[in-house]
């Protein structure tokens, strides 16, 4: 099993004159004594070693946070209630505009909200904020060396031993699953500059506080604001993408942007409208259970139906194992629940590799009509892939591998009935 201590970041914002390049680093800390103990990580579908154990891809050794399953240790649960620890900080050379609880209004309640409605309420996400004001930081912002693509070394280190030191009189760090730590805008560039946001995920060498490392903890900077005007209903959303890090998920977005999977997971965009995860995230996750999933691994042809991803309840996940390391998903996806940014409505095809880094495309969305420029002008929004769904007379062909997934029609209910074949 993989025990990844990697330091992964966020995306990009796709903002419309510019996008900007993206860097993944890996945390390089390995200073403090011992190693942090696992915390109970994502619950993801106990092992079927029958029915959907040849669709269990494993995790890959050595990849940063690998797609497979089950997710390594040393992640925050992602079933159940959680508890968020969120602290607002401010600098004495960028001092806190308006109070801290204005800040923290930014992005809660909606990011409990999205994640009550990603996991059919699987995920009870209580954000806490003890200290209710600014807390201040004894060294000016620019001291910490703080930039995009910034390692955790050495910079990252200090702050969050100043974090540990101005909070822990009044905070038990033990009591909590992570840590957001909420950095008052005007320290750091806009974010159409350049972005900021940052997680360290499964880094158990990161300093302890109350007996337990901060392990999993999120950094947002700025205002994901792109003069629009929806930043009210949308800039919350760096931070469920953040958080999406701590339960173990990848980034999904390349040095390109989003051309991989668009706007069909918050780990690949999460500017511009609200979006949801995949639906093998939401099996990775705990929040699908096996008897959600079917798993299309024989010789021959198999039909299948699948309720809308949004809805819960009935089969959700149809997945297709190529390797020990790839397949194809497949899922239906609708305007509801977190999706309000469909625009076509159908079945989404993507292969899903575990041996591919966070952010080097461990996922790609297989597009139905490709070069057609997408269904939709959202800015923000990955156009060319927004109509990648397929509709009813359409089919998915991977003649080097002999799989055709083919979609055979819609009920009044929007369910739609799949015919998956393979050679």
């Amino acid at each position: 099993m993989q025990h990844t201590r990697r330091r992964i970041r966020r995306p990009v914002a796709l903002a419309a004159t510019s996008a900007l390049l993206l860097t993944v680093l890996v945390s390089a800390s390995t200073t403090l004594p011992g190693p942090a103990p696992a915390s109970a990580g994502p619950v993801a579908a106990a092992p079927d070693t029958t029915r959907l154990g040849p669709c269990r891809i494993a995790t890959a050794m050595g990849v940063q946070m690998s797609e497979g399953l089950p997710t390594a240790p040393g992640y925050a649960r992602s079933t159940g209630r959680i508890r968020a620890l969120t602290l607002m900080v401010d600098f004495p050379d960028a001092q806190g505009e308006g109070t801290a609880m204005s800040r923290f209004r930014e992005f809660f309640p909606q990011t409990s909200d999205w994640f009550r409605v990603s996991s059919y309420g699987r995920l009870q996400y209580g954000a806490e904020a003890p200290i209710p004001d600014w807390l201040r930081m004894p060294r000016p912002f620019s001291s910490y060396g703080i930039e995009r693509g910034a390692p955790y070394e050495p910079g990252y280190r200090s702050f969050v031993e100043d974090i540990v030191k101005a909070a822990d009189p009044k905070v038990d760090f033990s009591a909590y699953d992570l840590v957001n730590v909420l950095v008052t805008p005007n320290a750091g560039p806009s974010a159409l500059d350049t972005v900021l946001s940052v997680t360290f995920s499964g880094n158990d060498d990161a300093p302890y506080a109350d007996g337990v490392p901060l392990a999993n903890t999120s950094f947002v900077y700025s205002r994901q604001d792109d003069g629009s005007g929806s930043f009210d209903r949308t800039g919350y959303r760096v931070l469920p993408h953040e958080n999406g890090h701590v339960f173990g998920l990848p980034d999904l977005y390349t040095a390109e942007g989003g051309g991989t999977v668009g706007h069909w997971d918050i780990m690949s965009e999460d500017w511009g409208a609200n979006n949801d995860l995949l639906g093998w995230h939401k099996w990775k996750l705990g929040w699908l259970d096996n008897d959600q999933i079917r798993c299309a691994s024989v010789t021959g042809t198999s039909e299948h139906l699948l309720t809308p991803l949004a809805v819960a309840g009935g089969p959700k996940l149809v997945f297709v194992p190529l390797t020990d390391t790839t397949g194809y998903a497949v899922e239906v996806r609708t305007r509801e629940g977190n999706d309000e940014a469909v625009c076509e409505p159908g079945v989404l095809v993507y292969r899903v590799e575990t041996d591919v880094d966070t952010g080097h495309g461990p996922v790609t969305v297989a597009d139905s009509d490709r070069a057609s420029g997408g269904c939709t002008r959202r800015p923000n929004v990955h156009a060319e892939l927004s109509d990648a769904p397929f509709r009813p007379g359409e089919t998915f062909t991977d003649r080097t591998n002999g799989i055709r997934i083919g979609v055979l029609d819609e009920d009044p209910a929007g369910n739609f009935r799949i015919r998956i074949s393979r050679n």
